[in-house]
């Protein structure tokens, strides 16, 4: 099951995962609040891998403090073995404005990207970002592009699946493609999507 962006109303309800087909494994692709990654702790009985986004909304508050949500794995620069399958994680978007968590710049894409390839170097299945890599995903606008470091760990890695998020409906992008280079089958889990791998 892939998520990001967007609190789906078939997904955040009481009766929820009824209708829902057996699933493995969750991925969140990044902008979803803490308190939807921590619900969908509580109604799966599989593990919930995630990357944050941009808007730093990920956080659940308890009191005056803000904390990562429960029960989740957070797979940010890191690779995590879950269902049988090796994820890698980056989360956030290149960097469009001066200010802002979940941003990062041209060299720290290049800098955390090639130290996570070094992790992945005895392979990864899937690579779970929040921005997508340059090509038919990328948005039009500045704060949508897409980032050639991760482009790179594509051809670097060979993941067959890439799952990202950040880029809306309102692009009107195609849900997935093939990417030419390195073979991996691209998705973008707006809202809420099931996918077999």
């Amino acid at each position: 099951m892939l998520l990001a962006d967007f609190v789906h109303p078939f997904v955040y309800r009481e009766g929820f995962p009824q209708g829902v087909p057996p699933v493995d494994l969750v991925l969140a692709a990044g902008d979803l609040p803490g308190y939807y990654l921590e619900f969908l702790a509580t109604k799966m009985t599989v593990p919930v891998v995630y990357v944050h986004g941009n808007h730093e909304n990920e956080f659940v508050t308890e009191g005056e403090r803000r904390v990562p949500p429960r029960g989740v794995i957070a797979a940010h620069g890191r690779v995590v073995e879950e269902a049988g399958l090796r994820v890698a994680g980056w989360g956030g978007a290149p960097r469009y404005r001066d200010t802002g968590h979940g941003q990062y710049t041209d060299a720290q894409a290049r800098l955390g990207l090639a130290r996570l390839a070094w992790l992945a170097r005895r392979g990864v299945d899937i690579l779970l970002t929040h921005a997508p890599p340059t090509g038919p995903h990328a948005g039009t606008d500045y704060a949508h592009r897409g980032c050639q470091s991760i482009t790179r760990f594509m051809a670097r890695r060979h993941p067959r699946l890439v799952v990202h998020g950040h880029i809306h409906e309102y692009e009107g992008r195609k849900l997935e493609y093939r990417d030419p280079v390195s073979g991996a089958r691209v998705v973008n889990a707006y809202g809420y999507r099931l996918l077999d791998l």
